[in-house]
């Protein structure tokens, strides 16, 4: 698999599997059947609910844990910086491993809850500096970070966040955030990747699928690659899962690009960083 390379020289596999409303019963069994498939990177958070089944599965593969790259994520509840510490510690224990490879403030606050959201975010952050200094993390970075966030964060930060994770598809395109989060140092990598499964049946993306023998998905996981972005992927179907390990051996074209560069609007959560309530 190819990789990422973050600022910090860590390398991240370039494609994630993500386990987000994996259900529970299921969840050891799939992770592990991933990464008997091939995937490296596995992508987690607390408020998944199936951390203690990732790390099950994790540990029924057999891997060498250096051989894997596992996310996980502080849910916004045990945001400020001593409920940072024991929530990541929760994690970690749940996952049953000694050390995360990333992790991610799961959402920003913002101004609609918080008068102080500046405050909190950087009181979260100092938290995830000290996990990085400490080793037990090796990289730390954001997800759903607007460019307001991102400012205030980067004026209060000695360690800059290396990655932000955000709601990137072709029907939700994203390009002016990507982009700066890209000039800021940081990798970007993408959840809802498929349009919360909206953009199978789209009829440009199957029409330029057909073109390179390849599923619309394969189409959307391919182009965010081609954009620099680390798409995260998720099925609990085995076929499933290995087509979408499949997005390395074909390149779409310019044209194809471009095509997909202008499709409307569609397949977005409607989860807007600067209104959620939760």
């Amino acid at each position: 698999m190819e990789t990422f390379t973050l600022y910090n020289g860590i390398k991240i596999p370039s494609l994630g599997y993500g386990t987000f409303k994996t259900e529970e019963n299921v969840t050891a069994k799939v992770v592990q059947e991933a990464i008997e498939l091939g995937y490296r990177h596995i992508d987690a958070a607390a408020i998944y609910g199936n951390e203690k089944e990732v790390g099950q599965g994790i540990k029924n593969s057999g891997i060498n844990r250096e051989a894997l790259f596992v996310t996980g994520k502080l849910w916004n509840e045990h945001r400020g910086y001593e409920s940072t510490l024991k929530a990541f510690q929760k994690t970690l224990d749940d996952l049953q491993l000694d050390y995360l490879d990333l992790y991610l403030i799961h959402w920003p606050a913002n101004a609609k809850q918080f008068a102080n959201w500046q405050e909190l975010n950087n009181e979260t952050w100092r938290a995830f500096e000290k996990l990085y200094a400490d080793g037990k993390v090796k990289s730390i970075g954001v997800s759903n970070f607007l460019k307001h966030h991102l400012e205030s964060l980067f004026e209060f930060a000695t360690v800059k966040p290396m990655v932000n994770q955000i709601e990137i598809h072709p029907g939700h395109q994203q390009q002016d955030l990507a982009k700066y989060s890209q000039s800021l140092g940081m990798v970007v990598e993408s959840w809802g990747s498929l349009g919360q499964a909206r953009l199978l049946d789209n009829p440009v993306l199957k029409s330029i699928g057909e073109k390179y023998k390849k599923s619309a998905a394969q189409v959307c996981l391919r182009w965010l690659l081609q954009r620099d972005i680390l798409p995260l992927a998720k099925s609990i179907t085995q076929s499933r899962m290995q087509q979408n390990f499949n997005v390395f051996d074909f390149t779409l074209s310019k044209e194809d690009m471009e095509a997909i560069s202008i499709l409307p609007e569609q397949g977005f959560s409607e989860l807007n960083p600067d209104e959620v309530e939760f």
